[in-house]
């Protein structure tokens, strides 16, 4: 039978607790959470299943839910503090208890500065932990300088950074290169490297791994080594000399504002726009631009395109047309006339989201359903 197959049979006997879990996340009772957990531990499920089959689908299903507009933002946030209560319930539950162990070594994981998405880093540390790592786990948005200093103070074997949103990428690049500027091999993971870890190779992580059962793996079966004369340049990307990646992310915020009043212009209707409205506009927006920025530093199109396709699905999951991102896309075009990758960007991004740009109303504008 393969591995596969034995964690199939391993999980089947959490589904029902899966449910319960989610139901307990979803009410925001933590007690109820630690309880199922806990009852689960009792019943002989090891901690690493009780992780990533029962934790980690919960979670999961939180950002589906978020998503498919059937869960406010405060309920996800609410949903997560619980997911991760439940993890520290497990972490003190005496079937989670690991002896310190000498063999293993250290190993520091933490999150890309920018990346507030702690949780998925966080299974990965257990996991670890369970498995007679040494861990220090620095948790959420981690400043490179601060993670280097903790690196030359600690001397572990490898750092596991974690990020899911690929706008962090440019900054998982310095970090990558800082690591092994001073001779720690980097094992990188997180919806940000993209599919099949695209962008970890992209930007020269040592390894990438699609979960925290293949990190810990990895990990155990030694690939990863120090190395002090491992070094990615930074400057490894030729399609930066063109600047711009540079450009766009220095003008951001004045991309932003022309945008709005472009469609301000075009929609007078916007004028009657709440300040919430007008404010959840700009917010839509910057994520355009950013991840447009970003698209540009990885050279790579279908990141673009990906993330309008994910925002034309929450649009339309909150009842905004999908069209509607198409004016911001060409006030942008028209800005970013004289970049010959952002115009061409933006020119397919377009098309690749319809022809049907005619707003019929003033919520066809971007952020009306944030």
């Amino acid at each position: 039978m393969s591995s596969a197959s034995c964690r199939d049979l391993a999980a089947a006997p959490l589904q029902p607790r899966v449910h319960d879990l989610w139901e307990a996340a979803r009410d925001g009772d933590e007690y109820a959470a630690s309880a199922v957990v806990l009852q689960a531990l009792d019943d002989g499920i090891d901690p690493e299943s009780v992780l990533l089959d029962l934790i980690a689908p919960v979670q999961g299903k939180v950002g589906e839910e978020w998503a498919a507009n059937r869960m406010t933002v405060a309920q996800e946030h609410a949903a997560t503090a619980i997911n991760d209560r439940a993890i520290a319930a497990l972490a003190g539950h005496p079937a989670a208890y690991v002896a310190p162990a000498g063999g293993r070594g250290r190993v520091t994981v933490a999150c890309i500065d920018g990346e507030w998405h702690a949780l998925p880093a966080r299974l990965v540390a257990e996991v670890l932990k369970l498995r007679g790592w040494r861990v220090d786990f620095l948790g959420a948005q981690v400043p490179t300088d601060h993670l280097i200093a903790h690196l030359h103070q600690t001397g572990p074997e490898a750092v596991a950074l974690s990020s899911s949103v690929p706008t962090r990428l440019p900054a998982a690049h310095a970090t990558i290169t800082a690591c092994q500027a001073v001779g720690i091999p980097v094992l990188v993971g997180g919806a940000a490297f993209g599919p099949h870890g695209r962008y970890a190779r992209l930007l020269g992580a040592d390894a990438w791994a699609p979960d925290a059962r293949a990190a810990a793996d990895l990990l155990e079966q030694g690939l990863l080594t120090r190395n002090e004369q491992a070094h990615q340049p930074i400057d490894d990307l030729p399609h930066l000399a063109d600047q711009e990646y540079t450009m766009v992310a220095r003008t951001r915020v004045q991309l932003v504002r022309t945008v709005m009043s472009g469609l301000a212009e075009r929609f007078p209707a916007m004028r009657e726009y709440t300040d919430t409205q007008r404010g959840h506009t700009a917010d839509d927006i910057a994520h355009i631009v950013n991840f447009l920025a970003t698209a540009l530093y990885t050279d790579d199109i279908d990141l673009f395109t990906g993330f309008l396709t994910w925002t034309a699905a929450i649009l339309t999951a909150r009842g905004v047309p999908a069209r509607s991102l198409t004016p911001a896309l060409d006030i942008l075009g028209e800005e970013l006339k004289d970049f010959p990758r952002a115009a061409h960007f933006l020119r397919r991004a377009a098309g690749h989201l319809g022809s049907d740009t005619t707003p019929r109303t003033a919520v066809a504008a971007p952020g009306e359903a944030a």
